[in-house]
């Protein structure tokens, strides 16, 4: 039986560069599950995720027609952090399950396992090597001011609300720094890239 692939975490700020470091592997063949994606993908209507948030959270979070009302969510979980441990208890475990089901079936090198939240979520997965997508913290808030459209008071009170430029520094195995030009980030995750084929195929 053939023995799972390397799992490399890609984490990140909000707005540091995350999608766009993923999409950089995925362009060289290795397969990306990113567990944005799967958190959405276990709320969908008819999901056991979604009826146990309408069951502990309200229904009221539920749209008319079916779906998580995803920004109300959001911002009442942002207000009331025993609501945000309900929400994490229900879905994490689902998302990790999957995530762990996805890349144990990939035919890649090594899988990369994007986890925004790895930091803030104990480092909840069996990773191999750890990358850290990094920026300084008044680069990372004007982006997301700029992406989001947001007031520079509550752009400011996400960034707070997670984990640390230092946390997640201090987990890194690697740190791809996109403080700089599009060209200079994809520079770094070639010669990262190479780095982590050669490390896998000398662990096999």
């Amino acid at each position: 039986m053939t023995s799972p692939p390397p799992l490399v975490v890609l984490t990140g700020g909000i707005a540091s560069g995350k999608t766009t470091a993923s999409r950089a592997f995925e362009q060289r063949g290795i397969t990306v599950v990113d567990t944005d994606l799967l958190a959405r993908e276990i709320v969908q209507p008819g999901q056991p995720a979604l009826l146990e948030i309408a069951s502990q959270l309200g229904e009221s979070f539920i749209l008319p027609d079916g779906r998580l009302d995803r920004s109300r969510l959001r911002q009442h979980i942002f207000e009331h952090p025993q609501a945000r441990k309900q929400l994490e208890a229900i879905t994490h475990p689902r998302i990790r399950q999957l995530a762990m089901e996805r890349s144990a079936r990939a035919d890649s090198p090594y899988v990369l396992l994007v986890v925004p939240l790895y930091v803030e979520t104990g480092c909840a997965y069996p990773a191999w090597k750890t990358v850290v997508v990094d920026v300084p913290e008044p680069v990372q808030l004007q982006r997301l001011m700029a992406r989001d459209g947001m007031d520079r008071d509550k752009a400011h009170k996400i960034l707070k609300a997670q984990a640390s430029r230092q946390a997640r520094l201090a987990v890194a195995d690697h740190v791809l720094n996109n403080e700089g030009q599009p060209a200079e980030l994809e520079t770094q995750i070639a010669q990262l890239h190479q780095h982590l084929l050669k490390q896998a195929r000398a662990s096999c």
